[in-house]
């Protein structure tokens, strides 16, 4: 599905690309079209293979990326930039939200500690998230000027509008370490599954485990973050869609999780630039619209489950 999807993004848009008809049909491919496309491949995978590894870690199928305050962070250092007027620079504005994320990052390892469980784990993270998110709220409020504030807003809505190669350059290394990050966990996840008491008979510590989890959650929400802003949902809709079709082992999941995250992204961004709108539909707003149902779907079988 990605090898179609692929090249239907690069013609598809408010002008359609014939590449044997438009003018410079291979200037605006090369340029503009295929980092965009890719961009939404890497950051898409990114996010997919983390809720996987998520999920299988709190063993709860409503665990989302976000929840480890990685990306509030991320978001925040992003934010700061905008706020100070660094953003001016290309590379800034992604320097500054990856120390966010590698502060959350720290923080959360700090928190949780050595012997910190999943519980403490999970709270650490919630606690981060909130802070991030009340520091944003602050720094919003505070913006020193109009044009800082709406900056600062369409940022944090996610969108992969009028990005270039040099995102692509530093996105893309970061994501494919943090999924491999991911991969070393997985031995471990899989263990998880029997408990944590099972997981730690069988040889599984939880010291390596979170590290594994924290560097790989870290890197490729935290570079994602750092090149589009805010895109939520992915890293919760994308395993219940390929869970299915594996046998459930979160190890098992990862690789068709990233997949299927990265089709889900190119496709919605695809959406987003050829609806009829007076601008651009971002794609955060896109895939909230569209996850936010399907959260509520998967809290009524839930409930169902349980009645």
């Amino acid at each position: 599905m990605l090898a179609i999807a692929v090249p239907l993004s690069l013609m598809a848009g408010r002008v359609w690309i014939d590449p044997a008809t438009t003018p410079n049909a291979v200037v605006i491919l090369m340029e503009l079209r295929l980092p965009r496309a890719l961009l939404a491949i890497v950051i898409g995978a990114g996010l997919g293979a983390s809720g996987a590894a998520m999920q299988g870690y709190l063993r709860n199928p409503l665990a989302d990326p976000g929840l480890f305050g990685i990306a509030p962070g991320a978001a925040l250092g992003a934010v700061v930039s905008l706020w100070f007027g660094y953003a001016a620079s290309p590379y800034l504005l992604p320097l500054f939200a990856l120390v966010g994320a590698a502060a959350a990052m720290a923080l959360l390892a700090a928190i949780a500690g050595r012997a910190g469980g999943i519980a403490l784990f999970t709270l650490a993270g919630m606690m981060i998230a909130s802070l991030a998110g009340a520091l944003t709220s602050l720094a919003i409020s505070l913006a020193p000027n109009a044009f800082a504030m709406s900056e600062i807003v369409n940022w944090l809505m996610g969108a992969l509008t009028d990005r270039g190669w040099p995102d692509v350059w530093i996105a893309a290394p970061l994501t494919l370490l943090g999924i491999v990050c991911l991969m070393m966990a997985a031995r471990g996840l899989d263990a998880l599954v029997l408990g944590e008491s099972a997981a730690r008979s069988l040889g599984m510590e939880p010291a390596h485990l979170q590290c594994w989890l924290v560097a790989g959650v870290g890197l490729t929400v935290g570079s994602g973050v750092a090149v589009a802003g805010i895109v939520g949902f992915v890293g919760l809709i994308v395993p219940h869609l390929v869970r299915p079709l594996t046998d459930r082992r979160p190890s098992s999941l990862m690789l068709p999780s990233a997949l299927a995250g990265a089709l889900l992204v190119l496709v919605a961004d695809c959406l987003c630039r050829i609806l009829p709108l007076v601008t651009e539909l971002r794609l955060g707003i896109a895939l909230s619209l569209v996850g936010a149902p399907f959260f509520l779907w998967l809290l009524m079988q839930m409930r169902r489950g349980l009645a």
